[in-house]
């Protein structure tokens, strides 16, 4: 009776009461948890299931504790296996707050020094510095551009580089182009800086869901001395931010979990929204950033069915609590996603290489593109001078030129391809079936269900096809130019068919998308996207396909439109508003995506290699008179994650056995316990989300896609190995245990930091003979031979 008075008054202050401070809670708390000490850790079976929920209900005020900072707890544990926080001595929060003053500066400042290294070197482009050292230029000179990830990452390098001086007029050609006298550093330094707090992140998560600063040390020096992690974090690259906000994303939704029992206050709205502008951010830089909204929407579910347990709640609060996470983690991430493209579609307003890639409405929005301000008659008619736009991804404009096909590829005839910039050759007229042009003063206009004649205006022959073999899809028909001046025969007819219209609707320019089926075999005119030979100038194959499945390949539009007899319209009101913009845009980036196949000979890897660390990147140099970089983790570091990942399920599972058998386990072994499977458990599923999903993608992988999976790795290593070590007291007793316990800890540590010794010129560049020579830096550290360094 005089526990559950206590307890009634605790819960009474917990759920709100002014009038009771938290000192007193945390008082009543310890004393009795040292009234209760020794009924806990009776060894008898059933006293010990008695207890447990004694046990839970002190853990429950103990996390109320540390958020406000009045408990600290210890990783020490006293002899008798009663956890320091139940002894009340004064040494526990002494000793909960030097490790908190020491550790996490060391932290900071081992993380920022190792990143920002050498951040200027080397002095020229690296690996795919390439490509979104470029997306940074574009924003700087609002030249618009394509990529296959949402746009926030390279806003934010084109923004730091604009900060730092850099002007954007480095082109950025190809890798090992040097920098000279470009102010590169500023990006670099930005991509380093957001790399030095995922250590950072990584000890403050592992702090919160352990409550041991030696798991949240253990994980920091992981990541800290990870050659990988420093390599992908030192250029100007995605990763980098990619993972800040996926380690931000996952502390404040930590920290949130911590709020849960004082709702709805000012802590709790903080942490609340801060997830939701962190996810907003993982998933505005790429769309791998989805992994870790579906781990935050999985935490939240969980979290609203254990208050739809809590009976003292009303449904109206859990209305309340749903409310609040719909706002927060739902709608506000989403406004400013699509805040992020509203700002990417307004800096990024002239002609650039991006605008073939999109629709010819999309492009008349952009300053200097010839669609831009233009007018031209509104509907198609015949007698027009016209481009066709295919609607695929790089499915280029029809195009004709006098060269033929090579003998042995179909009939020997005029070539007809797509071409994806704008040319003369890309010109044709519009045709009837029975004559070569309109002489009427208003010309007819073409209607859905028409048939019709297209003659290239450049070579006057026709648009064809026949029942020959595409020159690369065989399983389609060749589509050539055919006759001379406008004659020729039947193949030439193809029938105009407005996709989603009736017979009767008119065609409209830039809007309306169109099919061609050619009349006298029943194929759709088609780009495959497959690049021709250089026989073809490399340009894309453009078929007639037998299959009539509507797709982007087989759907095309009218761009250019040039006809004197009518008259013309603005392009200003056919211009697509924001709604449309951006669902294009992820129609393109989603397509784009799927379409990065691997190509041949091209360097790429599958998912099984990625933990055991098989095989890296080629960031710099291949010969010994180079500069050489090469991405590569830290081999004892991600070994050591492996190996800690069987070692968690086998931990796991000899405690639910345990507990299962109904033994003794002891407060220390039942917090434990708790913390592999609550805390570990979360950082577990963070791993497969951010894993297993590459297993089922068919487009080109990488090395580098296992890092931000790689966090959550070394996070779970920190948890188990810490409580592997704190478990010594199981084969010796005290000191010995201890001695064992710190002996075992600082051997971790050291095993580390030799190994970061050894492989550092791996991220720090190296020069001279390659590893497989006895006078390399690297001899003997080949461990592996699909190594290349």
């Amino acid at each position: 009776m005089y526990v559950a008075n206590r307890y009634s008054i605790i819960s009474s202050c917990l759920e709100g009461d002014p009038k009771i401070s938290y000192r007193l809670i945390f008082q009543m708390a310890k004393e009795e948890c040292v009234t209760q000490r020794n009924k806990i850790m009776d060894t008898s079976t059933m006293r010990n299931r008695k207890n447990i929920p004694v046990f839970e209900k002190h853990q429950t005020i103990h996390n109320a504790s540390q958020t406000t900072g009045h408990w600290a707890e210890d990783d020490t544990q006293s002899s008798n296996g009663t956890s320091a926080q139940c002894s009340g001595s004064n040494a526990d929060t002494a000793g909960g707050e030097t490790p908190s003053r020491v550790f996490l500066p060391l932290v900071v400042g081992f993380s920022f020094s190792t990143r920002l290294y050498k951040i200027a070197e080397p002095p020229h482009v690296c690996w795919d510095e390439t490509h979104f050292g470029k997306m940074g230029s574009y924003y700087i000179n609002r030249t618009f551009f394509f990529d296959v990830h949402p746009p926030l990452g390279k806003m934010l390098i084109g923004l730091a580089g604009y900060m730092t001086g850099y002007d954007g007029t480095f082109p950025f050609i190809k890798p090992g182009d040097k920098y000279e006298d470009h102010n590169y550093w500023g990006m670099r330094g930005f991509c380093a800086v957001l790399g030095s707090f995922l250590p950072i992140f990584a000890y403050l998560i592992v702090l919160e869901l352990s409550r041991s600063h030696m798991a949240a040390l253990i994980t920091a020096t992981l990541l800290i001395f990870d050659t990988g992690c420093i390599t992908i974090s030192q250029y100007i690259l995605l990763d980098p931010i990619l993972m800040f906000f996926i380690m931000a994303a996952v502390l404040s939704m930590v920290k949130f979990n911590q709020q849960a029992y004082r709702p709805f206050t000012v802590p709790w709205w903080l942490w609340l929204v801060l997830t939701g502008v962190n996810l907003a951010g993982a998933l505005g830089v790429k769309f791998v950033g989805l992994f870790v909204i579906l781990l935050v929407g999985l935490n939240t579910v969980s979290d609203l069915w254990r208050l739809l347990g809590e009976l003292s709640l009303s449904l109206a609060d859990i209305a309340k609590h749903l409310l609040a996470r719909v706002i927060g983690l739902i709608l506000l991430p989403l406004f400013l996603y699509v805040t992020i493209f509203g700002i990417h579609f307004v800096v990024l307003n002239r002609s650039g290489p991006g605008d073939g890639f999109f629709s010819s409405a999309f492009q008349s929005r952009l300053i200097g593109n010839n669609l831009h301000n233009a007018s031209m008659p509104e509907y198609l008619a015949y007698g027009s001078t016209i481009t066709i736009k295919n609607l695929r991804i790089a499915g280029g404009y029809l195009h004709s030129h006098w060269h033929l096909y090579p003998e042995g590829v179909g009939a020997r005839q005029q070539q007809v391809t797509a071409y994806l910039h704008k040319d003369y050759n890309n010109l044709w007229l519009v045709h009837r079936q029975d004559e070569n042009s309109s002489h009427s003063d208003v010309p007819d206009l073409v209607r859905h269900g028409d048939i019709i004649r297209l003659e290239h205006k450049e070579t006057t022959r026709n648009l064809h096809s026949h029942l020959h073999e595409a020159p690369l899809t065989k399983k389609h028909f060749q589509v050539s130019g055919y006759g001379i001046n406008g004659t020729g025969d039947a193949n030439d007819l193809w029938q105009v068919e407005v996709c989603g219209g009736r017979k009767g609707d008119l065609v409209k320019v830039l809007r309306s998308k169109v099919r061609f089926l050619h009349r006298a075999t029943g194929c759709v005119l088609y780009s495959s996207g497959k690049t021709l030979p250089k026989w073809g100038w490399e340009q894309v194959e453009v078929t007639c396909s037998p299959y009539l499945k509507e797709t982007p390949s087989s759907q095309w539009n009218i761009e250019d439109h040039i006809n004197p007899k009518l008259p013309n319209i603005s392009l200003s009101v056919l211009k697509p508003h924001f709604l449309e913009i951006l669902l294009e845009s992820h129609i393109v980036m989603l397509r784009g995506n799927s379409g990065l196949k691997p190509k041949d000979n091209e360097m790429n890897s599958k998912p099984w290699h990625w933990p055991i660390n098989y095989q890296g990147l080629r960031f710099s140099g291949v010969n010994d008179t180079e500069y050489r970089v090469y991405l590569l983790g830290n081999p004892v570091v991600w070994w050591m994650n492996l190996g800690s990942l069987g070692l968690y399920f086998v931990m796991v599972a000899v405690a639910s056995v345990t507990l299962q058998r109904g033994l003794s386990l002891g407060t220390k072994r039942l917090e434990h316990s708790r913390i592999l499977k609550s805390g570990g458990g979360l950082l577990l599923l963070g791993w497969l989300l951010h894993y297993a999903p590459f297993y089922t993608m068919g487009r080109v992988l990488y090395y580098h896609h296992y890092f931000p999976a790689m966090l959550f790795s070394s996070m779970l290593t920190g948890i188990t190995l810490d409580i592997l070590l704190k478990s010594t007291d199981l084969l010796l007793r005290p000191p010995y245990s201890d001695w064992l316990q710190s002996l075992g800890q600082i051997g971790l540590l050291l095993t580390v930091l030799f190994s970061f010794y050894l492989f550092h010129p791996l991220a720090y560049g190296m020069t001279g003979p390659l590893a497989h020579d006895p006078g390399s830096t690297m001899a003997g550290l080949k461990w592996m031979d699909s190594w290349e360094f």
